[in-house]
C-alpha cells in the first residue's frame, strides 16, 4: 500500500466505518429473504445498496448467498481493492473481499463460490443496458435474473439502533443549518444567500456531496429556500415546493429572489450524515407575517399531529393519508394542499434513510403501517400565488409511537428576522 490508509477518517479523526455488527447482522437478513423467496443468491452492484452491505461504496459487486444456499458470499472489487477492505472492517470483515474477476469469468467464478442459479439483481435500479450486459455474462449458469428490489426496499424500511441514531446526529447537524440561517437571514437577502448560510455549515460538519434518491430521474438540492412567491412555482420535483432555482437545469430549490416584508420564507433542509438523511423545513419572514397565513400555519401543524398520530398508532399510511387530506378539505385548503393544480403532489410524508425518497409513504396506496423503526417525514403544506407555508420534522416509530429526530419543539415553527 502506497497511501496512509489512516486518513480514511471521519470529523477529527473519529472511525466513521459502519461497525462490522452492522454489515453482519445486513448479510444474515438479506440471506434469509432471499432464501424465502426461492433465489439462491443476489449480485449487488448499486452504490446505495453495496454501502449498506459493504459499508463503502467502491467500484464492485457483492455476491450474497442466500441461507443455507452453500453459495459464499464475497465481496469483488475492481477498485479499490485495499480502501474495500478497510472499509468492510479489515481482518473483521465479515466475508471475502477480492478482486473482481474479468466480466467473462465472472460465472465460472460464481460456480466456484458453490453457485448453479443466475443470482438476482436490483431490476429497479439497474440501467436497462447494465442489466442485458450481466444476462449475457451469466447466461451459462441455471435460470434467469430474478429481481430482489423489493427485498432490499423492504430490509431496509426497518432502522436498526445504530442507524437511527447516524439520523438523529443528522438531525442535530440540521439544527446547526437552521439557526445559521436565522441568524444570518433578513430582508433582502437572496434565496441563495441563505442556502449558502445552511450548506456551509452542512459541509463542515461532514456533508459528502450528494443526495441519493430512487425515483429516476430525480435529483435534489439539499437547500430548498423559496421566498414570497417563489413557493407557487413549480417544478419537475415531486414535492409540494418547487422554486425558482439557480438556472434551467437546477430548476429546484433557491434562486435568486429576495426575502420581502411580511412574506413567508420556506427553508426545507436536507442534511446527509455518513450516509443517513435527515429532512425538516420551518418558516421564516422578515416582518410579520398576515393573521390569514399564521392560520394556515396553525392549520399544517394541526395535521401534521393527527397524521403523526395516526402512523404512531400503527395505522396504515393510507389511513393517515385519508386523515390529514379530510381535515385540510374541513379547514378550507384541499384546492391548495401540497400544490395547486395541475402541479399538485398528493401526499403528506415520505419515509427516508439512505436516500430520500424511500418507503412507505402517506399517501393512497400504502395500505400498511409503518413499521417500527420506519423513519418518516411528515410535512403538510400549503402554496397560494403568494407563497407557501407548512412544516416539516423527522419521526421514527417506535413501540410507544412517534418520537422526533429532527428539532421538533427545539426550534420554533416560525422565526421572524
Amino acid at each position: 500500500m502506497n497511501w496512509d490508509v489512516g486518513r480514511l477518517s471521519g470529523h477529527d479523526g473519529a472511525d466513521w466505518r459502519v461497525p462490522v455488527s452492522e454489515l453482519e447482522e445486513r448479510r444474515s437478513k438479506l440471506a434469509s429473504a432471499l432464501a424465502e423467496s426461492g433465489f439462491e443468491s443476489a449480485l449487488i452492484d448499486d452504490p446505495v445498496e453495496l454501502y449498506y452491505l459493504t459499508g463503502g461504496r467502491q467500484n464492485g459487486i457483492l455476491l450474497v448467498g442466500a441461507e443455507d444456499s452453500g453459495v459464499q458470499t464475497t465481496h469483488f472489487v475492481r477498485r479499490s481493492l485495499e480502501r474495500a477492505i478497510f472499509e468492510s472492517g479489515g481482518s473483521d470483515a465479515p466475508d471475502p473481499i477480492v478482486s473482481q474477476p474479468r466480466m467473462g469469468e465472472l460465472a465460472d467464478t460464481i460456480r466456484s463460490l458453490g453457485g448453479t442459479q443466475t443470482p438476482a439483481m436490483l431490476a429497479g435500479k439497474l440501467p436497462h443496458d447494465r442489466w442485458s450486459f450481466f444476462a449475457n455474462k451469466l447466461s451459462s449458469l441455471s435460470g434467469e435474473i430474478g429481481d430482489c428490489t423489493p427485498i432490499m426496499y423492504g430490509l431496509r424500511e426497518v432502522k436498526s439502533t445504530w442507524e437511527i441514531e447516524m439520523i438523529r446526529e443528522s438531525g442535530r447537524i440540521n439544527q446547526t443549518m437552521f439557526e445559521s440561517v436565522r441568524a444570518g437571514g433578513g430582508l433582502g437577502k437572496t434565496e441563495l444567500e441563505l442556502a449558502a448560510m445552511a450548506d456551509s455549515v452542512s459541509r463542515e460538519a461532514g456533508f459528502g456531496g450528494r443526495i441519493r434518491m430512487r425515483k429516476w430521474p430525480m435529483d435534489c438540492d439539499r437547500v430548498v429556500v423559496v421566498a414570497g412567491k417563489s413557493g407557487a412555482i413549480p417544478s419537475y420535483f415531486d414535492s409540494a415546493i418547487g422554486g425558482i432555482g439557480a438556472s434551467p437545469i437546477s430548476s429546484l430549490g433557491a434562486g435568486h429572489g429576495k426575502v420581502e416584508s411580511n412574506s413567508p420564507v420556506v427553508v426545507d433542509i436536507v442534511h446527509v450524515h455518513r450516509g443517513y438523511v435527515s429532512d425538516c423545513a420551518r418558516m421564516f419572514s422578515a416582518g410579520s407575517l398576515s393573521e390569514i397565513w399564521l392560520s394556515r400555519l396553525d392549520d399544517m401543524v394541526e395535521i401534521r399531529k393527527a397524521v403523526t398520530a395516526s402512523l404512531g398508532r400503527g395505522e396504515n399510511c393510507s389511513k393517515a393519508w385519508e386523515i390529514g387530506n379530510e381535515m385540510a378539505s374541513e379547514m378550507g385548503h384541499s384546492d391548495n394542499l401540497m400544490g395547486i393544480l395541475p402541479d399538485k403532489s398528493y401526499f403528506l410524508g415520505h419515509s427516508v434513510g439512505l436516500e430520500l425518497d424511500e418507503t412507505p409513504v402517506i399517501a393512497q396506496g400504502f395500505d400498511r403501517p409503518l413499521p417500527i423503526g420506519g423513519v418518516m417525514a411528515i410535512e403538510p403544506k400549503v402554496i397560494h400565488p403568494e407563497g407557501c407555508i407548512g412544516t416539516e420534522d423527522l419521526f421514527v416509530r417506535t413501540s410507544e409511537g412517534m418520537e422526533f429526530l429532527t428539532m421538533g419543539d427545539k426550534f420554533p415553527i416560525l422565526s421572524v428576522w
